[in-house]
């Protein structure tokens, strides 16, 4: 049984909500989001707002009951609060800027890395070595987030590179003499 999918997802005020076929359609103050869920659940509207159910015991149905309910969560906190990760730049040198469409990072490179910002995400940079990604959509936001971080990771002696602000790198002890 999961827990998390016996919890109908509530509709907040001001979404609407519809289900057409397998595709849940949410529509809100910041946008509107699809999901298209597998015929192993079923979705349907009620009163305490959306329910998810598996369409039988099998295990693929019971896998995917309580990420479905999760991912149609995530499209009603998108559409009304949105998401956003942090990433912080640590190192001498490295900083970035947002320039028109696109973020202009200098990490250390013999050139600047241009990485284009795409349509529904927004980057803000208040210091040259914070970066704020935001968007209504988790997985896209997420997504940009891990591309940003690739560019260069965080590195265990120094900890100099892009990480995410909480996360927590554990450091090396470098070569004794």
């Amino acid at each position: 049984m999961s827990r998390i999918g016996k919890k109908p997802v509530a509709v907040p005020k001001g979404v609407t909500a519809t289900i057409n076929g397998q595709t849940v359609s949410v529509k809100g103050p910041k946008g509107e989001l699809t999901f298209n869920f597998t015929e192993h659940v079923t979705v349907e509207l009620g009163e305490g707002g959306v329910n998810v159910a598996p369409r039988d015991d099998s295990k693929p149905s019971r896998a995917a009951w309580g990420m479905s309910r999760t991912m149609i969560a995530n499209l009603m906190k998108g559409v009304t609060d949105g998401f956003s990760k942090k990433l912080e730049i640590n190192g001498v040198g490295y900083r970035a800027a947002v320039q028109g469409t696109n973020l202009q990072l200098a990490l250390g490179y013999s050139h600047d890395v241009v990485y284009p910002i795409p349509a529904g995400i927004t980057i803000q940079c208040a210091k040259p070595t914070e970066i704020l990604i935001s968007g209504i959509d988790r997985q896209r936001v997420g997504q940009v987030a891990a591309e940003i971080r690739e560019f260069r990771g965080p590195e265990p002696y120094k900890g100099k590179g892009v990480k995410y602000a909480n996360e927590v790198i554990f450091r090396k002890e470098g070569k004794k003499k």
